[in-house]
Formats: structure tokens, sequence, C-alpha cells
């Protein structure tokens, strides 16, 4: 890239801020959304299959934070691949693309909804804006690769790998962290 590191710097590692604060919106929102707002919506769209509002509503805050946190080591690698490559990695301008097209995902799915969902207030006001600028300052140091709709694909593709990946590790540390032995019951037959 042709600016300073200071720009690449802004530019790469901001996606991590701004995922960081939008994710802190999800974080502080998703527990009680799902419980207050999965039953109306699973009322009124009988046709959405019962295992999807089951998922849903099955997920905790502590699983949840988990899953972000999960999701914190995927977005850092991209952006930390991006400073290293000046901006110029296939990964963190998929994952740029990823995250700006998910912040779209996010109105639309309050446009479904007709109301909040998580992550809708910092998606048209961090989101979308910061990955538009991020794109641009890519494109004007010469290294933003030509969009084409593989490439939009593959965004949301990225996006939707790396959430799935991230709760199921998520379910995964929680059932094994809550079928640990506690020290107590080690200590029983002694």
């Amino acid at each position: 890239m042709n600016a300073s590191t200071t720009s690449t710097g802004a530019v790469t590692f901001g996606l991590l801020a701004a995922w960081a604060v939008h994710d802190l919106e999800e974080m502080a929102t998703v527990p009680r959304w799902s419980r207050t707002r999965v039953p109306a919506l699973r009322d009124r769209h009988p046709r959405i299959p019962d295992r999807v509002w089951r998922s849903l509503g099955a997920v905790d805050g502590r699983e949840f934070a988990t899953a972000v946190g999960v999701m914190a080591v995927i977005v850092a690698a991209a952006s930390a691949d991006g400073y290293r490559t000046g901006g110029r990695s296939a990964f963190y301008q998929a994952s740029l693309n990823g995250f700006g097209l998910h912040g779209l995902v996010h109105l639309a799915q309050a446009a479904a909804t007709r109301g909040y969902t998580p992550g809708v207030v910092t998606s048209p006001l961090l989101v979308v804006p910061f990955t538009l600028w991020a794109r641009g300052r890519l494109r004007r140091g010469g290294v933003l690769r030509p969009t084409r709709a593989r490439d939009v694909a593959g965004g949301l593709a990225l996006a939707g790998a790396a959430t799935a990946v991230s709760h199921a590790v998520a379910r995964r540390i929680r059932r094994s962290g809550s079928r640990a032995p506690s020290p107590q019951r080690g200590r029983a037959g002694l």
C-alpha cells in the first residue's frame, strides 16, 4: 500500500477495533433479545423450522461471549495478515468485505423482524461506514482487489463460516466445562 504505516494500521487493525465495538453491542443485547423476541418471532413466522428457533433461544450469555472470543482470534488474525501485507492479503480483504456485508445482513434482519436485532445500531453507524472507508483507502493505495460477484459471495461465506465455527467451538468449550468434575467430587473416595 502506498500509504504510511499508520494509515495501513488504521485500515487493517481498524477492522479489529470496529468489530470489537460492534460485538460489544451484540454481547450486551443477545441474551435478553433471545429471551424476549424469539418467542414472538416464532409465533409470527411459523414456517421457520423449530430447530432454528431452539438454536436462537438456546444461546446463553456465557456461550455467546465465548463465541465472540473465538471470533476475536479470527478477526485479529485477518487484521494482522492485512497489516503484514500492507492491506494486500486476500484473507484480510475477504474478512473486510464479509464484515461490511454482515452489517447489511443485520439491517435486513431488523427490517424482516420489524424491530431491533442485536448489532443493528452499530451496523449503519460503524460497520458499513468503516468498511467503505477502508475499501476506499485500499483502492487509493492500489491494493484493493477487484470486487466480483464471487468475491461478494466469498465474503459472506467467510463471515458465515467464521460465525458457525465460533459458535461450534463455544458450545464445545461450554459443554466440556460443564462436564468437568469438580475438585470436591474427585476427593469423595478419599
